[in-house]
């Protein structure tokens, strides 16, 4: 046990180890260029220590074809997610700052909206039956008429998309609460 440990711990020449990897002496020169083998001292290592390294070498080279399918595979995989979670989180940020609107969101305000003219159109000839019935000249309930409408349609033109509004609807639907939404102004 003693002799291989000496063995081990035996510096040896360039030469020497090129003999004991089956390599040329230039070869393991480059080796040792690149950080594979430590050297001793100029031109000497430490066979146990050169072995051990050189093992290490060819083990990292070692990997078969289908591993290496295997570890291409992994990394498109890793890429297209990483690109699908930009892809989400650029949406978000998008919805957030009203860039962007989901369908469901955009149903909700264009109803709001037909709620809004609905609304206007049934309260309309509630607001201009006593002043329309007054009338007796046909020219002039028509003129009253297209007065009135053209007020209704003046009152309806002034709705509007609310940003705040849409911004409390994505953040009741993301969960957020108002709490971060407090947190953003202090």
């Amino acid at each position: 046990m003693a002799a291989r440990e000496k063995v081990a711990d035996k510096n040896v020449a360039t030469t020497e180890l090129a003999a004991v990897l089956g390599i040329s002496a230039r070869r393991v020169q480059q080796l040792a260029q690149d950080g594979i083998l430590d050297t001793v001292e100029r031109g000497k290592f430490e066979l146990g220590a050169a072995v051990q390294a050189y093992i290490r070498f060819l083990g990292r080279d070692a990997m078969t074809e289908e591993d290496k399918k295997l570890e291409s595979a992994k990394r498109k995989a890793e890429a297209t997610l990483k690109l699908s979670k930009a892809k989400i989180a650029k949406a978000q940020a998008d919805e957030l700052s009203g860039q962007m609107h989901r369908s469901e969101d955009v149903a909700a305000m264009t109803a709001d909206l037909i709620y809004t003219i609905r609304g206007a159109l049934m309260a309309f000839p509630g607001r201009v039956a006593i002043d329309a019935a007054a009338i007796t000249d046909a020219a002039e309930e028509a003129e009253y008429l297209r007065k009135e409408v053209n007020i209704l349609c003046a009152q309806l033109a002034q709705y509007r998309y609310d940003p705040k509004a849409y911004e409390a609807r994505v953040r009741e639907r993301m969960s957020w609460g108002e709490k971060d939404h407090e947190d953003d102004d202090e």
